[in-house]
Formats: structure tokens, sequence, C-alpha cells
């Protein structure tokens, strides 16, 4: 995840589960830049307001990215409910329209997820876990 010469380095992304992964990727970044990454299409199953929840007692919704997968009524709650970067299948018709919604609220409607560690394969409890993803998270 080196960034090109010249322009910033993105946040790197992980996927997080739940809220134990919320709570100790934002522990271990302390403080530096992270993107909280939902599982695929996770405003179909959690729901927008679910993942919110998440994320809210550790007031990350800023760092957060939904992925709403193929359904654009999910994508436009995640920009009503605050999420400032939301993934949509952009060949859904109504992809060009919310992505300049999106941009007129000072949003992001992305077409694809970042690339992410995703921490549903991470032992988060386990040294080996946390080295892992501080690895990822190109921590010292």
């Amino acid at each position: 995840m080196q960034p090109v010469q010249g322009q910033p380095r993105e946040a790197p992304a992980v996927i997080v589960h739940g809220a134990e992964d919320v709570a100790l990727t934002l522990e271990l970044a302390a403080g530096r830049p992270v993107a909280l990454l939902s599982a695929p299409g996770v405003a179909g199953y959690l729901g927008v307001a679910g993942f919110a929840a998440l994320l809210a007692p550790h007031g990350a919704l800023g760092l957060a990215i939904l992925d709403a997968a193929d359904a654009p009524g999910h994508a436009l709650e995640a920009l009503r409910a605050g999420f400032v970067r939301v993934v949509l299948d952009p060949g859904q018709p109504a992809f060009p329209p919310l992505a300049a919604l999106a941009a007129g609220m000072g949003a992001a409607l992305l077409p694809a997820p970042p690339p992410a560690l995703d921490l549903g394969r991470v032992d988060l409890r386990k040294p080996q876990g946390r080295m892992h993803l501080a690895r990822w998270l190109d921590l010292p």
C-alpha cells in the first residue's frame, strides 16, 4: 500500500465485522488514519443503522465506508445517515445521480471498495493477529 510519489497515502482500510473489531482497530491505530470498511453488502443484512451502531460508541462514522452492494436505496440511506463514503455497484442506473448527490453533500460514492484487510480472518485477541494488523496499518 505504498503511495505514488507526490500523492498522499490513502488511509489503510480494514473490514470490520463487529464492535470488537472497531474498538481494537482504533486502539491499535491510536489516532493514525484508518478506514473502517463494512463487509460486502452489509447494508442488506445488518442495515445502515446497524453498521452505524457499531461505529457510534467510538465516534467513528467519519472513518467508515459502508458497502451497499447493488442497492441504491441503501446507498441513499447511508448518505442521509451521515456516511461520507459509500460503495455502490457502478452498473446500477442510479449510480451517476447518487454520485452527484453524494458530492453535493461532501461525500463520495465509490464504484468499488478499497483494498482492505478482512478482520474476519485475523484473530485480534492474539499477539500475532495484532502484529498482522499493525503491519497492514503500517505502524512501527
